[in-house]
């Protein structure tokens, strides 16, 4: 649930005061997030949820004076737990923040984010905790004004128009666009600019969950999510749905027999959960999903692998509370990774 909330303002680091130039070698994986991102993420009595705004699981904006009620509502629904260390977890969120952070911090994988913070103090939140685990933030711009505030779940409700010129951009310097459907509720609201988005050809590869899925084909509870899969192929030279504690599937390439219409010369998988029956919260587990898959197609592993690569990193991070992979948590991933014969990171001290 976003809200731009209100703080006593901080001047932001000099590499994020506008017009300081870009770096000169480019990242590997570049993200785009126009705004950044505060995450809120407790665990609270279940009945609280009965009191926020939205559908469980989903997200909606709220005001600056409704967001701090649920915060309020929040500190005093929360439930103790002797393994964290803190009630309330706030860290740099959003979900291609999650991604890109888990690209860097996890698998040494380049990466830099695109986008604008507040120069307030969650702004400063945001980039100490990004650069942190190593994004850059070069292409990050101050802005005045107040960094937006989530409150657990994660949103993308963006500009379609800058999307697309974004895009434009990447596809004219050659680069793969790879597209997280990020919520069911942008995807019904904003269902056909989705389809003619998808429709020109420019995403290479697209990541949704079942109920993005769901949406996406316009079906029911009972919509098929092997349907929603090859929808999505039919367009994106990588496609994947993501299963939750069934794991996932995914298919690549998209070639049509013109005769039949049917897709042609791909490769269909799916891949067990890693991790599932230790779920302590699975906020970002999606998100550190398409880490591992980002991963293993800059590594150029198969597309099978690439999965069970993310099924390890997305169970890594419900081991703890937030979108942020514990250390300890990076090294069970990468016992999972070496138990199944995966291709490990090359990591920097």
């Amino acid at each position: 649930m976003g809200a731009e909330a209100e703080h006593p303002q901080q001047q932001p680091p000099s590499s994020l005061r506008p017009g300081r130039e870009a770096a000169a070698a480019a990242p590997a994986v570049l993200g785009l997030q126009l705004s950044a991102l505060i995450d809120h993420v407790a665990r609270v009595d279940w009945s609280l949820l009965d009191r926020v705004p939205g559908d469980r699981g989903g997200s909606q904006q709220v005001s600056i004076e409704e967001l701090n009620h649920i915060l309020t509502e929040v500190n005093a629904h929360i439930l103790p737990s002797r393994n964290d260390l803190t009630p309330i977890t706030t860290i740099a969120g959003g979900s291609v923040a999650n991604t890109i952070r888990g690209l860097s911090a996890g698998f040494g994988i380049s990466t830099g984010i695109i986008g604008a913070c507040g120069d307030d103090n969650q702004g400063v939140l945001f980039v100490n905790n990004m650069s942190f685990s190593g994004v850059d933030l070069t292409r990050l711009r101050a802005k005045k004004g107040h960094t937006a505030q989530w409150l657990v779940v994660r949103y993308a409700q963006q500009n379609m128009e800058q999307i697309i010129e974004a895009i434009r951009i990447a596809k004219q310097e050659g680069l793969s666009v790879s597209l997280d459907l990020a919520s069911f509720e942008m995807v019904r609201d904003s269902r056909l600019k989705l389809i003619n988005l998808l429709e020109t050809g420019n995403i290479d590869l697209c990541f949704a969950n079942e109920d993005e899925a769901r949406e996406v084909i316009g079906g029911g509870p009972a919509s098929d999510p092997e349907e929603a899969l090859a929808f999505l192929g039919k367009y994106c030279k990588w496609a994947v749905v993501t299963l939750a504690s069934k794991g996932c599937m995914a298919k690549h390439g998209k070639q049509v027999n013109f005769n039949s219409g049917r897709i042609v010369n791909c490769t269909v998988v799916q891949v067990p959960a890693t991790g599932e029956s230790n779920a302590v919260d699975t906020t970002g587990a999606g998100d550190l999903f398409a880490s591992g898959f980002l991963y293993g197609l800059v590594k150029g592993l198969p597309l099978e692998e690439c999965c069970k690569v993310g099924a390890c990193s997305g169970g890594s991070v419900t081991r703890a509370l937030g979108g942020e992979v514990r250390p300890e948590n990076w090294q069970w991933m990468y016992k999972q990774m070496h138990a199944r014969g995966l291709l490990l990171p090359e990591l920097k001290n």
